[in-house]
């Protein structure tokens, strides 16, 4: 059914607040344009009322921390069968955007600014120009949802079309209008999707998870050899897709700009930093009393979206940064964890079951 939110004042009688209405619809989009985290905190805008080239405008873009492109379409009024139809109409045109396309969209939004390095500013990782636009979503944007666009776009998401719709309701609290966001689907599903869904052939997913793993100042190979997980922090977008590990389940981990370094078995779910214990020939300890190699964001424990979160893990076999795997051709993602789908993974498996022969353990 529809995503309907109701809100009440704290009291000991509760008061129902009034649902009403933006003046005109247009005013969203100039709202999320002058504040692009009402969207989500995970994304920079990049360009609005792009001209396709073939008779359309594309809302709005932006990008994600992974270089992929999140396509952005307000409902306004038009029915839910033309801003479906519209949305995937454009996001044929948006995958086929190479590196200086998406520059100068840039450019035409933020004339004078460079992409590479704003990019580098508001993620703190640099653009990558390999893996700009490997893959891309679908968000439409509505101020409420009825029935046939919740079934299009289910549809469409339960065969892997990275697509999902922010709802936007509007609240009156005396002389204020109060703005509630909520999405009509999980958006790791919608994550997820798009990151099997790279450019270039496909084929059914092969069971091995890829990882990638971040050493540097947040977090430590050395720790994580040692005491037996793999975690990421610093934001949503990079922690989510750790909801996809199951204990039981092979994961393959990649330190970037290095290689592979290490393939092991999960044994628990995701936990936050602050519930996070290792063991220890003393006993179960707290992982920031033991691992000292790195921060671990260790500024945002108390932030549940920021903090780093660990998962346990059973080392089949590891190797030092120095004598990490990497060869031409070999699988590589700035997901923290994936499930891809693409030959290019099936054979970078299949040579590092090679060079790590223990992975049956």
């Amino acid at each position: 059914m529809p995503i309907r939110i109701a809100i009440w004042k704290v009291g000991d009688h509760p008061i129902p607040l009034q649902e009403s209405s933006l003046a005109k619809e247009e005013l969203l989009e100039e709202m999320i344009v002058a504040a692009p985290r009402l969207l989500s905190d995970e994304w920079m805008l990049i360009g609005r009322q792009e001209d396709t080239g073939f008779g359309g405008r594309i809302d709005l873009l932006a990008i994600a921390p992974d270089g992929s492109l999140i396509l952005i379409e307000l409902k306004r009024d038009r029915t839910p069968r033309e801003v479906v139809a519209q949305a995937l109409d454009y996001a044929g045109w948006v995958e086929k955007l190479h590196a200086e396309d998406i520059a100068a969209i840039y450019g035409r939004f933020a004339p004078g600014r460079n992409l590479a390095q704003d990019f580098r500013e508001y993620f703190g990782e640099d653009l990558d120009e390999e893996t700009l636009n490997q893959n891309h979503q679908i968000i439409i944007v509505a101020a409420s949802l009825d029935n046939s666009t919740e079934r299009i776009v289910a549809y469409l998401s339960e065969r892997d079309i990275p697509i999902n719709v922010l709802c936007f309701q509007v609240f009156v609290n005396g002389a204020e209008q109060l703005l509630t966001r909520a999405w009509l689907l999980d958006p790791v599903r919608t994550q997820v999707s798009a990151a099997a869904a790279a450019i270039g052939p496909t084929e059914p997913w092969n069971g091995e998870f890829y990882c990638n793993y971040g050493h540097g100042e947040n977090r430590s190979w050395q720790d994580a050899m040692q005491y037996g997980f793999i975690c990421a922090g610093g934001g949503v977008w990079y922690t989510r897709t750790l909801q996809l590990l199951n204990p039981g389940d092979r994961v393959w981990v990649k330190v970037p700009g290095h290689g592979f370094v290490g393939v092991a078995r999960v044994t628990g779910p995701a936990q936050p930093v602050t519930a996070f214990k290792a063991t220890t020939p003393s006993g179960e300890r707290p992982i920031l009393d033991v691992a000292k190699g790195a921060k671990y964001h260790s500024q945002f424990l108390n932030d549940p979206e920021r903090c780093e979160y660990f998962v346990p893990v059973r080392w089949l076999q590891t190797v030092p940064l120095q004598n990490a795997i990497q060869e031409v051709g070999f699988f590589g993602s700035q997901h923290t964890v994936c499930k891809p789908t693409t030959p290019k993974w099936r054979a970078t498996v299949e040579r590092l079951k090679e060079k790590f022969p223990d992975y049956k353990n």
